[in-house]
């Protein structure tokens, strides 16, 4: 019995030594490249366009802070054969190109504020989705202000997008096709009521305001097709638009900030004797919602899932 344990453990140590000197092998180095790629390559993610039902994906879930695996905000929302972005959070188009999303199916991006971890992938979503093959300029909606936000990206990208323009031609990417549209939404934010700001065909987008303050307007978004509903909330307290915007949603997208334990960073950040660090998590308890907030807006508005 130890002699037959001998040989086989003897087997799966030669086993590994084969494979640790074969892979230095350039020849099959390359193999294995080329089986992962066609693996991932006849893997796309097609059933998310199927027109059966509304689906989300959660593209990016993180705060300003810097977080080593997860992007800044971000929610893709896929209805009727195309895919919308609720806010574009740094390192969010990684995610969603990782998964092998198509990005020349893309609906447009639906900005809920400028925050700088809400908006900063926006010339990547422009860019990544045009060389992708999308058809038209980028739509793009947000609060008043939404054309200087998306001026300053075509601003800094102009010369990104002169390059690949002279290198792989205007038949592959047609200049007019690689801009991006500002499609300001004002209503919600001098009426304080929402607003249908996109109707095609059985999709409805509306945008309804929320309370970010002293972020105004700020906005978040629910989404109607086909009998299913979800509701982005965007950064917000708890407040009655939200609620009665999503009432009797199938699923409610919400942030959470978990202030007790902000309340311990700033607690450390004062005995190490980081005052900037102190002032800045003193003041952003006040326009965020708890988890239990979250919940408590969910049941007030009779959402299935939170």
């Amino acid at each position: 019995m130890r002699r037959a344990a001998f040989w086989i453990a003897a087997a799966l140590v030669a086993l590994g030594v084969l494979a640790f000197a074969g892979m230095r092998i350039p020849a099959l180095q390359d193999l294995g490249v080329r089986w992962a790629i066609e693996r991932l390559a006849s893997t796309a993610p097609n059933a998310l366009y199927e027109d059966d039902a509304l689906r989300v994906l959660v593209c990016g879930s993180s705060g300003p802070l810097p977080h080593a695996t997860r992007a800044k905000p971000c929610v893709a929302v896929f209805a009727a054969g195309r895919f919308f972005v609720v806010d574009a959070g740094i390192g969010s188009w990684n995610r969603l190109a990782g998964w092998r999303v198509d990005g020349s199916r893309i609906g447009g991006v639906l900005l809920t504020h400028f925050h700088s971890d809400h908006i900063g992938a926006l010339g990547e979503y422009d860019l990544q989705t045009w060389v992708a093959g999308r058809p038209g300029p980028l739509a793009v909606f947000g609060p008043p202000g939404v054309e200087r936000v998306v001026a300053g990206f075509e601003g800094a990208y102009a010369l990104d997008t002169s390059y690949r323009i002279a290198h792989h031609g205007s038949d592959l990417l047609p200049p007019e096709a690689g801009r991006m549209e500002a499609r300001p939404i004002r209503g919600p934010a001098t009426e304080a009521r929402a607003e249908v700001i996109l109707q095609e065909g059985e999709l409805r987008i509306t945008a309804f305001p929320v309370d970010h303050s002293p972020v105004t307007p700020a906005y978040g978004y629910r989404f109607d097709y086909r009998g299913r509903s979800v509701v982005v909330s965007g950064d917000t307290v708890h407040t009655p638009t939200l609620i009665e915007a999503a009432a009797g949603a199938d699923v409610l997208v919400h942030e959470a900030q978990a202030n007790h334990i902000v309340e311990i960073i700033r607690e450390t950040a004062q005995r190490a004797g980081r005052p900037r660090a102190v002032k800045i998590l003193s003041d952003i308890p006040d326009y965020h919602t708890s988890p239990v907030e979250a919940a408590e807006a969910a049941n007030e508005a009779g959402v299935g899932l939170l």
